[in-house]
């Protein structure tokens, strides 16, 4: 970087810094949008300084380059905007109604909550986070043989406090194959 490269660049932002963020300004809805416009104009400006014109075309040459930041900044936005449609879309047609679960899941979490927080955690980690044992007891440094019981029993306080009913399909307590009414102590 030449200091005349740098001094030429200091004259153009100084002379032409408020009249680009104007032109920004009134083609954008939000400050900050013309704010990223002036800014990515002068980037420009700096990379391009040798094929800025001198005198009273500077200002025209910086609308130019505005110009084409913002169709640019536009072009963004609406493929952003396509994409965010296409991935509701498709996020719609993936995702089943899970209504259902959401109430069975605020009748589990309002049943936790009157659990002790150790039974909670297990629980949470086993039920929400879909862990086993052994990955359990990786998270809580404890080994594989106190965490089998300590869930074991936490399933049961659990059941105790949803009323002891049989879990219906889909419940969360009915997802796993080892949570049958034998494992109560």
């Amino acid at each position: 970087m030449t200091p005349e490269r740098e001094e030429t660049f200091r004259r153009l932002y100084a002379a032409h810094f408020d009249a680009v963020l104007g032109f920004a300004i009134r083609r954008t809805d939000r400050p900050e949008d013309a704010a990223d416009v002036a800014s990515d104009t002068f980037l420009v400006a700096w990379r391009r300084i040798a094929h800025a014109p001198d005198g009273p075309d500077q200002r025209p040459w910086l609308y130019g380059v505005a110009r084409r930041v913002l169709a640019n900044q536009r072009r963004g936005d609406r493929r952003r905007t396509a994409l965010g449609d296409r991935l509701r879309r498709e996020l719609v047609a993936a995702m089943p109604d899970s209504s259902d679960d959401v109430v069975q899941r605020a009748d589990v979490t309002a049943a936790m909550q009157r659990l002790s927080a150790r039974d909670q955690e297990v629980l949470e980690l086993h039920l929400w986070e879909g862990l086993e044992p052994r990955e359990i007891a990786e998270v809580l440094g404890l080994t594989t043989v106190v965490v089998r019981p300590r869930l074991s029993r936490a399933r049961a306080r659990l059941r105790d406090v949803l009323g002891n009913e049989p879990e219906p399909a889909g419940h969360p307590l009915s997802r796993r194959p080892h949570l049958s009414r034998k494992e109560q102590p």
